[in-house]
């Protein structure tokens, strides 16, 4: 139920209300809470799962720098901190950045486009299990001491049997291919929910940035995965069936895990980005008191990046001997995918410099998004020349570059996204003086750890190991960068508590605290089961603050007459959002839970070679996606509805 006040729309009797709640309301119990398909629980559900890895991965964190704060430390055995490190990084990338970002595109994305639900809400729910096993199948690893030990990259020939026996990289290489499965089921539903379920009105012209983002990034994801799915597959016939992909003895080529791995690990960074760049369009109309400068170009520069950066991933490996010319060709894409990066910065601070700053705490993350990022882009830049990439390749300097990218980059803007949404989606306020200590500590903690990276990066510290002697004078930076560690950690512990106290005890949310524009703003706080008891009928960019969108709700009763007759919502056309149709949505159910765990099973019984069991479990995924897609014993009547 919601914490906030819920006025009857006019264009709805409390009659229609009552059956949508009905409808789509969910009676708690442990089976809704196994089967439930809402959006909004699911997005939850991302957020919590991700940050609880977040927690996995920045404790090994922890443990490295303390190992590395003094020369020729012994807290940690070299195997111990090469799984920790694989684990960190492994984690961040895969198991943190993109699902806590698709958790908040879960949430949002329906809520933004003025939809009831998610294009195909049993392969959200889905998407979710699956995320949640893969991520426990990885990390359940390593209290046994076999979690992946060579790195999130995982070059070979380091890789193969010969060189890390055990079952150290077949957790990895079947890990990441279980998980892949979950990212390209939420990506397919993020582009067709994009594309069908817009409110009426709502043409491509006025959607919100964020949607955009996330539409991209779902298009990168569907691109690039494939290479990584391959690399990984042809990594576990290696090891277990005696293939030589990455074999030179036999023909095969090690740098063809490389190719492989950057043509998705480059696009992966700004898959990683490219949704917190939303969140960033997103924040400042509510803190500035005015739309984004420069909307089209901003849209423009969203696919102008997906694009450039499939171009860009020999840029990792200007170490590797290929050919000098091909150098010159990736290192003018590295060069080229700043310019459509450096629009959108340009356009956001044209927004603070045009605007009416209120200053509350998600506006002090997206300013601390923009120095860190900044900082990061002109590392950034560095590397896009050969000569200077081949100097600090494989020192400190990469890692202090990866970091301000990726932080700065990725989790200020989600922070700034948990504090700004955090009134939606839990219905109540957090409490802005911890939010601003938090903010303090994390941006120091963040610039105190990684800035002096730089420098012992420079002084010739390489990186990927677990302790060094004391003759280089590396010692003292090192230590400054693990008080920084500790320092950042005590930030965002701080964003927890102030979190856990705002779910607690904060005071209860309005429906839009902010002053906002977008439509999630248009809900309840946190919004009912249904999202909108009338659907809007958009008619600007910003839609909160358009009148007409606002009278537009009472004037939709006849449509929505319709569609509060059943668990449904609208069907739109793809460029300009005409009503289509009402189609009916699926109610809560268990086979997407079924199938993840058929899957799990699957995965588990190929790492510790039970091959009758993996037939067995594949055979029940099959017959799981069979029931699936029968059709039901009685057709849906899908109503037409007036455009």
């Amino acid at each position: 139920m919601s914490t906030g006040t819920t006025t009857p729309s006019p264009g709805i009797s409390r009659e229609d209300l009552a059956r949508l709640t009905e409808h789509w309301g969910e009676r708690p119990s442990l089976r809704v809470w196994f089967s439930t398909v809402d959006h909004k629980r699911i997005g939850r559900r991302y957020l919590v799962t991700a940050g609880f890895f977040f927690v996995l991965a920045g404790l090994s964190a922890l443990a490295m720098r303390t190992q590395l704060a003094r020369p020729e430390a012994g807290i940690l055995s070299p195997q111990d901190y090469n799984q920790l490190f694989t684990m960190h990084g492994t984690a961040m990338i895969f198991l943190f950045a993109t699902p806590m970002l698709f958790g908040f595109g879960n949430f949002l994305l329906p809520l933004m486009i003025g939809s009831r639900d998610m294009a195909f809400p049993r392969l959200n729910a889905f998407g979710y299990w699956v995320f949640l096993f893969a991520g426990l199948f990885m990390w359940a690893s390593l209290p046994f001491g076999a979690a992946p030990d060579n790195g999130w990259f995982a070059y070979a020939p380091l890789n193969s049997e010969q060189h890390n026996p055990g079952l150290h990289m077949d957790v990895y290489a079947l890990g990441l291919l279980f998980l892949g499965i979950s990212t390209t089921a939420s990506s397919i539903n993020f582009i067709a929910t994009a594309l069908k379920l817009r409110a009426p009105g709502m043409s491509l012209n006025r959607v919100p940035l964020f949607v955009w983002t996330i539409v991209a990034t779902a298009f990168m994801v569907i691109f690039a995965l494939p290479a990584l799915n391959l690399d990984n597959a042809m990594l576990f016939l290696d090891r277990r069936f005696g293939t030589h992909f990455f074999d030179p003895s036999a023909g095969g080529n090690v740098l063809l895990w490389q190719h492989l791995f950057w043509i998705f690990g480059h696009p992966d960074v700004y898959i990683i980005v490219m949704p917190a760049l939303g969140i960033v369009s997103a924040v400042l109309p509510a803190f500035t008191r005015r739309g984004v400068v420069g909307y089209p170009l901003i849209v423009l520069s969203i696919v102008a990046i997906a694009i450039i950066s499939f171009g860009v991933w020999v840029h990792h490996m200007f170490a590797t001997g290929l050919p000098q010319l091909s150098y010159s060709f990736f290192s003018a894409a590295s060069t080229i995918i700043t310019i459509p990066s450096g629009l959108q910065i340009f356009a956001w601070l044209a927004t603070m410099l045009l605007g009416r700053l209120v200053i509350r705490v998600p506006l002090l993350f997206v300013i601390g998004f923009v120095v860190t990022f900044v900082l990061g882009g002109v590392t950034g830049t560095m590397f896009a020349l050969t000569a200077f990439d081949q100097q600090v390749t494989d020192s400190y300097f990469v890692v202090a570059h990866f970091h301000y990218v990726l932080i700065g980059g990725a989790v200020f803007p989600m922070l700034a996204g948990i504090y700004y949404w955090l009134p939606k989606i839990t219905g109540r306020m957090y409490h802005e003086r911890l939010g601003r200590w938090a903010f303090w500590l994390v941006f120091a903690g963040m610039h105190v750890t990684f800035f002096p990276m730089h420098l012992y990066g420079l002084f010739g510290m390489p990186r990927r190991i677990y302790t060094y002697p004391s003759e280089p004078g590396w010692g003292g930076w090192n230590l400054v960068s693990t008080v920084g560690s500790y320092l950042l950690a005590l930030g965002l512990l701080l964003v927890l508590v102030g979190v856990v106290h705002a779910v607690r005890r904060g005071r209860p949310a309005p429906a839009d605290p902010w002053n906002a524009d977008s439509l999630e703003w248009a809900t309840a706080s946190p919004p009912e089961p249904y999202n909108f008891p009338v659907l809007p009928r958009v008619h600007s960019l910003h839609p909160v603050w358009d009148e007409r969108t606002a009278e537009s709700t009472g004037a939709g009763a006849t449509e929505d007459r319709i569609l509060s007759a059943g668990r449904r919502t609208l069907f739109t056309s793809e460029l300009d959002a005409r009503c289509e149709r009402a189609v009916e949505m699926p109610e809560s159910t268990l086979k997407p839970l079924v199938l993840a765990g058929a899957l799990l099973i699957f995965f588990t019984a190929l790492l510790f070679a039970w091959y009758p069991v993996a037939a067995v479990a594949m055979v029940a995924v099959i017959a799981t996606i069979a029931v699936w897609l029968w059709p039901p014993s009685r057709p849906d009547q899908e109503p037409g509805v007036a455009a």
